[in-house]
C-alpha cells in the first residue's frame, strides 16, 4: 500500500511536470505570437498615380522592362491576330479605364480618365480566389501578402485563370522559349515550359529576405508613376500617398481585397 508521504511526493512530481509542460506551452504560444506579429508588420502593396501614369510618354517601355527581366515570351509577331491574342503572355499591361474599373466609370467623368489607360497586373489580393482553387498549391500567398507562382509545380489545369476576376494570369500554350530573343534572355530568372501559368510576383526575387523594401522593375522604370512599399509601415511612401490622396481599387465589391491602389 502506498503511504501518504509517497502519494504526496508522486503528486508533487506530477504537478511539477504539468507546470513545466504548461510553461513550455505558454512559451511556444508566445513565440508563435511573435512570429505572427512579425509577419503582420509586412504587407507589400503597389500604388499607381494615374495622373502621372497618363502623362508618362512610354508605357510600353515600363512593360518591356518587366517582361525582359522575367523572360516573358513575346508572340506579337504571329501572323494570325486571333493567335496573337491567344498566345499573349502578360505580367503588366494597359487596360482602358472603363474596362479596368467597371462600375466606377460614368459619362460625366472627366475626359482625362474616360480616355485613359490604366496599368493592370496581379493585385496580390488579401483573399485570392486563385489560391483557393489551385489543386497542387502551385500558387500560394506569403505572409507578407505576395501571391506567388511556382511554375514548376503547376500542372496546367488553369483553374486559377478561371478564378481570377482580374485576368492577371497567362497560360503558355506554346513553348515560351520560342517567344524569347536569345540575346536578351535573363539567365538569373528561371525559364518555364509549355503548359504552365505565370504572372507578376512583385519582383519578389529582388528581395533579400530580410523584410527590407525593394523596387520592382516596373516601379524603377515608371518615373514615379508607380510606387511600392510596406503598407503597414507608417513611414513608407505608399502609406503616405494613400493617406493624402483619394484612391480606388479594381472590382472592390468581389471581396478579394486587392493590394494595388490607384490614385485619381
Amino acid at each position: 500500500m502506498t503511504s501518504r508521504r509517497e502519494f504526496l511526493k508522486a503528486a508533487s512530481l506530477t504537478l511539477g511536470g504539468v507546470g513545466v509542460g504548461l510553461a513550455g506551452l505558454r512559451l511556444a504560444r508566445a513565440e508563435e505570437h511573435e512570429i505572427e506579429v512579425a509577419a503582420s508588420t509586412l504587407r507589400w502593396a503597389m500604388v499607381v498615380d494615374l495622373p502621372r501614369w497618363i502623362d508618362l510618354q512610354d508605357h510600353e517601355q515600363v512593360f518591356q522592362v518587366c517582361h525582359r527581366a522575367h523572360n516573358v515570351p513575346d508572340f506579337s509577331g504571329l501572323a494570325d491576330p486571333e493567335e496573337r491574342i491567344r498566345h499573349a503572355i502578360k505580367w503588366i499591361w494597359d487596360e482602358p479605364f472603363a474596362n479596368a474599373f467597371p462600375g466606377q466609370h460614368h459619362e460625366v467623368m472627366t475626359e482625362r480618365y474616360r480616355e485613359a489607360a490604366a496599368p493592370v497586373l496581379c493585385n496580390h489580393c488579401e483573399s485570392p480566389s486563385c489560391v483557393r482553387v489551385c489543386p497542387t498549391q502551385a500558387t500560394w500567398k506569403r505572409d507578407d501578402g505576395i501571391v506567388m507562382m511556382d511554375m514548376h509545380r503547376c500542372i496546367g489545369c488553369r483553374y486559377c485563370i478561371i478564378a481570377c476576376p482580374y485576368g492577371s494570369r497567362s497560360f503558355n500554350f506554346r513553348d515560351p522559349v520560342q517567344g524569347l530573343d536569345p540575346g536578351s534572355i535573363t539567365p538569373s530568372y528561371p525559364r518555364r515550359m509549355r503548359g504552365v501559368v505565370e504572372k507578376c510576383t512583385f519582383c519578389s526575387e529582388l528581395s533579400d529576405g530580410s523584410g527590407g523594401a525593394w523596387e520592382p522593375e516596373c516601379v524603377r522604370a515608371s518615373q514615379g508613376a508607380l510606387s511600392f512599399g510596406n503598407l503597414r509601415d507608417p513611414r513608407s511612401e505608399v502609406r503616405r500617398l494613400l493617406s493624402e490622396r483619394f484612391s480606388i481599387r479594381r472590382k472592390p465589391d468581389l471581396g478579394t481585397n486587392p493590394y494595388v491602389f490607384y490614385l485619381i
